[in-house]
């Protein structure tokens, strides 16, 4: 159900809900995919030691998707019966097409505004195909829960399918009571698992993420939150997710990415940077972890290296590490850098850099001409900023940065 006008506290509420819940898969591009848990004993089950399984979640985080989704649907064929194997796939499908629509942009996601900002629309044939496998994944969990209502793995399979619909109808559909609604399923279904095994680990991932987000939201939203009956401690949430960071348990490196998220939005950006660095040496090809890096960096004030891994990112990608992956980004984010300490030559400079490939992120070459276009402007190359914002306009006429350039060529840009 897409979310209906109501009030402002509706608003925020389905704003914070899903923001944080699907913040630990978005940072890293689909670490927040939970069900690597294999434990259920019969033949149908995938088995956590299968090399196979290992090569494809290999793949999957090091974003080669195109790699990953058939390794997993080689999987499911082979074992038909298995949730788990469904919602592998189901994650692979869902992210790579999550991140061609251009929202995984870690900094936005960080800033908020890919709640807001328009983005390319899926593909209606793949979210079709998304559709279908939750559908599957979880009539097979439904019928293990029918027969047995404490299966704990078929609790635990329904918990990761509705976390990852949540994160589907949040940031494809826009609908976030229902996107809300999943998620506490989620939660509820994770924390039954835990009162009958106290010991499954795994399931403190999502309880832990859910706990910290209610934990905190500002005292008027956790008012309005309460409708939904739930409640949250920001510090149980962040011990239980340190409780399965620092376990051998297969949900390690997604409670890794979730700390480092949200140590980044309590400010404790050393912590987050000395969780990252480990991450970025296991799964070298992501790039979205690569950048992550760059900006905690910049965070820290420690900007000359911050500069010089936007710039590392740059020429690897230029090198081909980052193949089919949007490493342009690194371009815009040291633009915006060296724009910031007053380098305006070499911000647009930076911002050209983008132009160099053959097909960018057309969202980042966008803004990429408009950031050029202001650099021209503060250093009164008129003729040149011109051209740049009637490169934004005709690019896509109806966006913010179009509206900016419309600006723009009405009175040149001055920096304050």
């Amino acid at each position: 159900m897409a979310m209906v006008a109501g009030g402002s506290g509706s608003r925020r509420v389905a704003r914070w809900g899903v923001l944080f819940l699907v913040g630990c898969v978005l940072l890293g591009g689909g670490f927040g995919q939970e069900a690597k848990r294999t434990e259920v004993h019969s033949e149908d089950a995938t088995h956590q030691a299968d090399p196979q399984l290992t090569q494809a979640f290999d793949y999957f985080y090091n974003l080669e998707y195109d790699r990953a989704i058939p390794a997993f649907q080689k999987l499911l064929d082979q074992h038909p019966n298995d949730p788990n194997a469904v919602n592998h796939l189901l994650a692979a499908v869902m992210y790579r097409e999550l991140y061609r629509m251009g929202v995984l942009n870690p900094v936005e996601y960080t800033n908020d505004t890919f709640l807001v900002t328009p983005h390319r629309p899926a593909d209606p044939a793949v979210k079709q195909q998304i559709q279908a496998l939750v559908d599957r994944a979880s009539k097979l969990e439904e019928s293990r829960l029918n027969a047995n209502p404490n299966d704990v793995d078929a609790l635990y399979a329904r918990g990761i399918t509705r976390a990852q619909f949540s994160t589907y109808t949040a940031l494809v559909d826009r609908a976030w009571f229902s996107a809300l609604r999943n998620a506490v399923g989620a939660r509820r279904d994770h924390e039954r698992v835990l009162e009958l095994r106290p010991n499954y680990t795994d399931a403190k991932l999502v309880v832990g993420v859910h706990n910290y987000v209610m934990g905190s939201l500002p005292p008027a939203v956790k008012v309005a939150v309460s409708m939904f009956g739930l409640g949250g401690n920001k510090q149980k949430g962040i011990d239980y997710l340190n409780d399965v960071a620092h376990s051998d348990c297969e949900n390690r490196t997604e409670a890794q990415v979730a700390l480092v998220l949200f140590h980044a939005r309590d400010k404790r950006y050393g912590e987050s940077l000395a969780l990252l660095l480990p991450l970025i040496s296991e799964y070298p090809k992501n790039v979205l972890l690569a950048l992550e890096e760059g900006s905690l960096l910049r965070s820290l004030n420690r900007t000359t290296e911050a500069a010089a891994v936007y710039r590392k990112i740059w020429q690897e990608g230029r090198e081909g590490k980052f193949d089919g992956l949007h490493y342009e980004f690194a371009a815009i984010y040291l633009g915006d850098l060296l724009r910031s300490q007053k380098d305006y030559s070499g911000a647009a400079a930076a911002y050209e850099l983008v132009n160099e490939i053959a097909h960018p992120d057309p969202e980042v070459q966008q803004k990429a001409n408009l950031g050029a276009g202001e650099m021209y402007d503060q250093q009164q190359r008129r003729e040149l900023a011109v051209k740049k914002y009637d490169a934004v306009i005709a690019a896509n006429s109806s966006s913010p940065p179009a509206d900016t350039a419309r600006r723009r060529l009405k009175e040149p840009y001055h920096a304050d």
